[in-house]
């Protein structure tokens, strides 16, 4: 069961293409100039079950799939069966927004579990002083897209070569 406050189909905001974006609730993080900060408590969310998601995002065949919030790695096993079944029943790739940073994650077994079935992190605290409106799928220019696959691969972090026609 994962707390859920909102599933939106075709943003264009939370990664290339369209995307179904599961907007989930609960986030430690809490910072200052939040755009979401209505998602910061995990109990304004509904409760779903990795069922009830997988039957709003099959809704669009055509749409990659998104974490974000909240902070999806707040709530790290419900989004990991869900990822392992995304995987299982499509093709989409699978971005996940978070206020932790990457090296934070792997450090912690569930958050691990969770990074080592996406494709692309968009990791670290949102600071309002950073605040950027020019940099695409970010708020903030701490925050860095990663390529999760070659950055587990390597032992450190691989910021993703960003081409728009390829993800």
């Amino acid at each position: 069961m994962i707390s859920i406050l909102d599933i939106v189909h075709d943003t264009m905001v939370d990664g290339p293409g369209f995307r179904t974006s599961i907007y989930c609730a609960g986030c430690p993080n809490a910072c200052v100039g939040c755009h979401n900060p209505q998602s910061w408590d995990v109990n304004n969310g509904k409760m779903m079950t990795t069922k009830e998601i997988m039957d709003v995002i099959k809704e669009d065949p055509f749409a990659n799939v998104t974490f974000s919030g909240g902070d999806p790695m707040f709530q790290p096993v419900g989004f990991a069966e869900l990822a392992d079944v995304i995987r299982i029943e499509t093709s989409k790739t699978i971005w996940c927004f978070t206020g932790f940073k990457f090296e934070t994650l792997i450090k912690n077994h569930a958050q691990k579990s969770l990074l080592e079935k996406i494709d692309v992190l968009v990791d670290g605290p949102f600071v309002q002083k950073l605040r950027d409106t020019d940099l695409i799928f970010r708020g903030s220019s701490n925050q860095r897209i990663i390529d999760v696959k070659a950055s587990l691969k390597n032992g450190e972090v691989v910021l993703l070569d960003y081409n728009p026609t390829r993800l």
